[in-house]
């Protein structure tokens, strides 16, 4: 399990800078993707494979865990 002084603070940053690349709503930044829409991915498949699934996943999460101002503070940052 990973505890927060092991967390890779480039992911998140990565959330905030990189778009997507395709689908729906390609070109928008991965922190501001629709909940319904990473929500779709779970009941689908489960998020693609490799880093654009970890950060997806991780958005995910933020999301669901009611921490979207800690994206909201690193977009204005960015």
């Amino acid at each position: 399990m990973e505890t927060p002084q092991d967390f890779n603070s480039e992911l998140l940053l990565e959330i905030v800078r990189m778009k997507m690349p395709f689908g729906k709503y390609k070109g928008t930044i991965l922190c501001d993707l629709p909940d319904f829409y990473l929500e779709y991915f779970l009941r689908n498949g489960g998020f693609p494979k490799g880093k654009l699934g970890q950060l997806m996943a991780t958005v995910y999460e933020i999301k669901l865990n009611g921490l979207q101002d800690i994206l909201l503070e690193l977009k204005r940052m960015k």
